[in-house]
């Protein structure tokens, strides 16, 4: 009876500490953190299912069911498993569902388990009646009467492998590829989240006078998209020699839906007397990077259903070398290489809403020109 009275308790407390403390969501965090809130809302991670319209109707025409993606893009759900399995679909009033890639997610990820098909992020249970305890990099973190803090080296580790490293669908192809299993987060950190002015409390009390940008800088930016790549040309006779380097700790293409691709140009007297390609980018297939997708060896635009897959990437720190056979050039010839992406492929617009085929549209990443002496 003694065993078993234990045995009662044991199993009681687990189940206290199991349950999760209240959510706290991401306007509750402006009160003490209003600099790191506002960075926030302006990035990718503050988007969700029903603001972001373009992943809504992928999600939609990848499973008109189940909603699989909420495991990264709505991870805080209070019925996470529901959604993935299709017995719940997504709540426009309900906090958990809406705040995106919340704060309190982030924060609360306790360590990253690896996984075949995506990693998973693996929340901290916090005791039922007490204040939540969020993580950080902070050495020496300040307590608040909302939540209490903690340094955890997952930050600097693994913090961005949960959802940022890869993603294989039902047929083992993978749709999705960022980081390398034995990378860490550091090289993410230290690019997407760069040390900007200001405390990361707005009564700095330590006057720490500093803090990690939440913006969560990337391809919608335009200074920081020009920084990914590098781009250098030479002539040689009749010969374009366009050299590629990719200064990044991931691919060029990590996204299933993007394309980037070269543009280049020879100019003579104003006019345009050479193109790379005719009138689809995808014509100089050295030049193209994207992924092709297929199933039944038809060509697919939601990968969640491909039973193949072709990508035309740039590795991690790779440099590449594309040749190009053009006009003998004379004195004064431009020529113009630039390297641009769209945010979605022109087939994407197959699945896509009319407000969003504004996506297709694309954006420069960075240009350099050549003047014929």
């Amino acid at each position: 009876m003694k065993y078993f009275a234990f045995f009662l308790l044991f199993f009681a407390a687990q189940t206290v500490w199991a349950q999760q403390a209240k959510y706290m969501d991401n306007h509750s965090c402006k009160e003490c953190h209003e600099q790191i809130y506002d960075e926030y809302q302006s990035s990718a991670h503050s988007q969700s299912f029903f603001s972001n319209t373009f992943h809504q109707d992928i999600a939609k025409e990848a499973h008109d069911q189940k909603y699989e993606c909420a495991v990264c893009h709505m991870p805080m759900a209070d019925n996470l498993q529901e959604l993935i399995e299709g017995k719940a679909k997504p709540d426009s009033n309900n906090k958990t569902h809406t705040d995106g890639v919340s704060c309190f997610f982030c924060h609360t990820i306790a360590y990253v388990k690896k996984s075949h098909k995506y990693n998973i992020n693996i929340q901290a249970r916090q005791a039922e009646g007490y204040k939540p305890t969020l993580y950080g990099t902070l050495i020496n973190p300040d307590d608040s009467d909302k939540h209490s803090s903690a340094t955890n080296p997952v930050y600097s580790a693994n913090v961005c492998k949960g959802c940022h490293s890869h993603k294989v669908n039902d047929h083992n192809i993978t749709v999705f590829r960022t980081m390398q299993s034995e990378q860490n987060s550091k090289d993410c950190i230290k690019c997407h989240m760069p040390e900007i002015q200001g405390g990361p409390e707005k009564i700095d009390k330590r006057s720490r006078g500093h803090h990690a940008s939440h913006k969560f800088l990337g391809i919608h930016d335009e200074a920081f998209r020009a920084k990914g790549v590098d781009i250098n040309l030479s002539v040689e006779n009749e010969q374009l020699n366009v050299t590629l380097t990719n200064k990044m700790s991931h691919p060029l293409i990590i996204q299933a839906a993007r394309a980037k691709f070269l543009k280049i140009t020879i100019e003579r007297d104003g006019k345009e007397i050479w193109k790379n390609y005719q009138k689809e980018p995808g014509e100089d297939k050295a030049g193209y990077f994207a992924y092709s997708f297929a199933a039944d060896n038809r060509h697919v635009v939601v990968p969640a259903t491909a039973t193949q897959s072709t990508v035309n990437n740039l590795e991690a720190k790779e440099t590449k070398q594309l040749t190009y056979q053009i006009l003998p050039l004379q004195k004064g010839d431009n020529v113009k290489v630039a390297l641009y992406v769209q945010l979605a492929r022109d087939d994407c617009k197959k699945v896509m809403r009319e407000e969003d085929i504004k996506l297709t549209q694309p954006l420069l990443m960075k240009e350099v020109v050549y003047i014929q002496k």
